[in-house]
């Protein structure tokens, strides 16, 4: 009979050789053996050991030229397979109903869609006041969380037309109408992590708050937000509603293989 306690204990060599290559992978380039030992804090003789093995499995490749290390073409198979197996609509959703369970407000997900940020499903909350959030909605990127949360990490080339076309079309706070302005705003959101409303948003009594989400190039991939009645819910930085977003947001991007820091749009 095996004992159940031993079949927890794993194979401390396989784990020691997964610490050296989260090591690689959160050096983000080609190291040489002595960054990789200290990155995995352990000796270089006993690093070295653990990359021929890698080096054989195809984990782990060496550039002979430079005697630095990379991920190997099975890793990268791993890393290719595992991303088409991900569906990211499927994990935000399963996220937005976490999030609206923890704070009984009205949660949602957006994806960026040809004319911008568009809500793909929402969340209702377990009380008489809410707020219904239509799905297929495109949200403005400068009155609207979810908007200018995707205007301050999308390229520039992206959003820049849409923003104009706003501009004329669409009534928005006297302090976004000049290019300065709003580029402090998306300074500051990028500076924070999220968006809020502001108290200004295209339908009256409505608040939102929203938090972008990252895949494994850095780069947004979708939002999730907080929709409730203008007075009624926290929208502060040290709030309960902010910090629920903020902790679901990270989360979700590490899930899509995010690291380090969000790509600064250009």
């Amino acid at each position: 009979m095996i004992d159940e306690a031993d079949g927890k204990h794993g194979v401390q060599s396989l784990e020691i050789g997964m610490g050296i290559l989260r090591a690689m992978v959160d050096g983000q380039r080609a190291m040489m053996l002595k960054e990789i030992a200290a990155a995995a804090e352990m000796p270089p003789s006993k690093a070295h050991r653990y990359l021929v093995s890698l080096i054989r499995a195809g984990l782990v490749e060496q550039d002979p030229m430079t005697s630095r290390y990379d991920l190997g073409p099975f890793a990268m198979n791993i890393g290719l397979v595992a991303l088409d197996r991900l569906d990211r609509v499927r994990l935000g959703l399963n996220a937005i109903a976490e999030m609206r369970d923890e704070i009984n407000q009205t949660t949602a997900l957006a994806v960026w869609g040809d004319r911008g940020p568009v809500i793909v499903r929402w969340e209702r909350p377990r009380r008489p006041i809410t707020v219904n959030v239509i799905t297929g909605t495109v949200l403005d990127l400068l009155s609207s969380a979810t908007g200018r949360v995707f205007a301050a990490w999308m390229p520039k080339k992206t959003v820049a037309p849409l923003i104009a076309a706003e501009l004329k079309a669409v009534d928005v706070p006297p302090e976004l109408k000049t290019k300065s302005g709003i580029e402090a705003m998306l300074a500051d959101i990028r500076a924070k992590g999220f968006a809020t409303t502001d108290g200004f948003h295209r339908v009256p009594g409505v608040e939102a708050v929203a938090a972008p989400v990252f895949n494994f190039k850095n780069e947004i991939t979708m939002s999730v937000l907080v929709v409730g009645v203008q007075g009624m819910f926290d929208t502060r930085a040290d709030g309960d509603v902010v910090k629920s977003l903020l902790r679901h947001a990270e989360a979700l991007s590490l899930r899509l293989g995010a690291h380090g820091e969000a790509k600064v749009p250009v």
